[in-house]
């Protein structure tokens, strides 16, 4: 008997394939099981309009709760799966009961990265990867207070922006040389780093935490190079690890990330996986990647709901992702790691402008600041793969659309 599908994961990955599902025509039973007491929801805002009180809880739902209902989605709230019997196609749940399913999918997400330094466990020590996590750090910030952001990446950025518009004290540490190393290029690390430091925050670069001081709350942060930073709270936003033990523990093969095909199946043809936690195979980069964006989480969940309704749609785009701080919106597609040539179109100091990175003329990546026609025609020349000309890019003179007419 067909039992239907499960969704382990009620965030936006999961709630898009049970959508998906719908809309494709599916009719058998579907089950969304989430480990958080809220319904599916927005996580972009959580550091930024929601941390700052401009974006209320009840504007980050991704449908109104009574779209679940009328659509036959039975969501669990509250409620984990601690089992995957994959012989007997059944997942066993934190209450100890069971449940059948014909497919499975696995949208478990990723959680974030300790810092295993002494004092760790202090009060007022804080990640941000869920609303209560957000409600937590948003209780916790005052005017004139001192924060201590470990970590350049989005997450950091994104609420050392949050913070100063606030009126707090914020010192950003990273350990590496530049923000945003991992993500992108040197040029667009340096523009953002001096965006930031004349918004105020104090950013050390090549610089660690070893240690929390503190009685019960946190106090200060101790820095490698021997200085004590004075700390009322700290976050930490220093990367994230994919949720992959139900899929190790069942013997789904896994590899930083649950390895998946092009339709997001795993090595269980009846499981699958897909958004944070799945790494999956990319045709235009010519390697296997796990993506951590809004972008991969909706169309994977479309591609596993389309194979399970059965006209399958091989999943091959360009990643793309975007951050919002202060009057600035990045937006980012592609991936510029191994680029031999970096192209700036427009006035970085007008703060509009776009870098393209190339390998051997081909366009690769582009982040795009304050500058939406210049990502939009690269999200297609990086998607067909285009051989472009970088004078021609250079050239503000020569609109995007003929551009894009030209290099095809």
């Amino acid at each position: 008997m067909q039992t239907g599908t499960i969704i382990i994961g009620a965030g936006q990955a999961g709630a898009q394939t049970a959508t998906s599902l719908r809309q494709f025509g599916y009719d058998l039973p579907i089950t969304m099981i989430g480990d958080e007491p809220d319904f599916p929801y927005q996580r972009p805002p959580l550091s930024k309009g929601y941390l700052a009180g401009s974006t209320s809880a009840s504007e980050l739902g991704l449908k109104p709760e009574a779209f679940w209902s009328a659509q036959n989605i039975d969501v669990q709230l509250g409620q984990s799966v601690e089992q995957i019997d994959r012989d007997n196609k059944k997942v066993r749940l934190s209450d100890d009961s069971w449940l059948g399913y014909s497919d499975l999918i696995l949208a478990t997400g990723a959680r974030p990265r300790a810092l295993p330094v002494p004092g760790a466990d202090l009060d007022n020590i804080f990640v941000l990867r869920t609303l209560a996590d957000a409600d937590a750090l948003k209780d916790a910030f005052g005017q004139n207070k001192n924060l201590v952001i470990i970590g350049g990446g989005y997450v950091g950025l994104e609420c050392a922006a949050t913070a100063i518009k606030a009126g707090m004290n914020v010192t950003l540490l990273e350990a590496e040389p530049r923000l945003l190393a991992r993500v992108a290029g040197a040029q667009l690390s340096d523009f953002f780093a001096e965006v930031h430091r004349k918004a105020g925050v104090d950013i050390r670069l090549d610089e660690r935490a070893i240690a929390f001081a503190g009685t019960d709350a946190v106090r200060s942060v101790m820095l490698q190079n021997g200085e004590e930073l004075e700390a009322d709270l700290v976050l930490v936003g220093i990367g994230v690890i994919a949720n992959e033990q139900l899929a190790a523990a069942c013997g789904l093969t896994c590899d930083n990330g649950i390895v998946v095909d092009d339709l997001c199946r795993t090595s269980d043809p009846h499981i699958y996986a897909i958004g944070d936690v799945s790494r999956h195979p990319n045709q235009i980069f010519s390697q296997n990647l796990r993506l951590e964006s809004v972008h991969n989480a909706i169309e994977q969940g479309k591609t596993a709901a389309s194979s399970i309704a059965g006209r399958p749609k091989p999943y091959n785009q360009a990643p793309w992702f975007w951050s919002d701080q202060y009057d600035l919106k990045l937006q980012m597609v592609g991936l510029s790691s191994g680029h031999d040539q970096a192209v700036v179109r427009g006035n970085m100091s007008k703060r509009a402008f776009a870098i393209f990175y190339l390998k051997k003329d081909v366009m690769i990546a582009c982040d795009a600041v304050n500058a939406p026609a210049e990502y939009m025609g690269s999200r297609l020349m990086i998607g067909g793969q285009m051989t472009v000309d970088p004078a021609l890019l250079e050239d503000t003179e020569m609109p995007m659309k003929e551009l894009l007419a030209r290099f095809r």
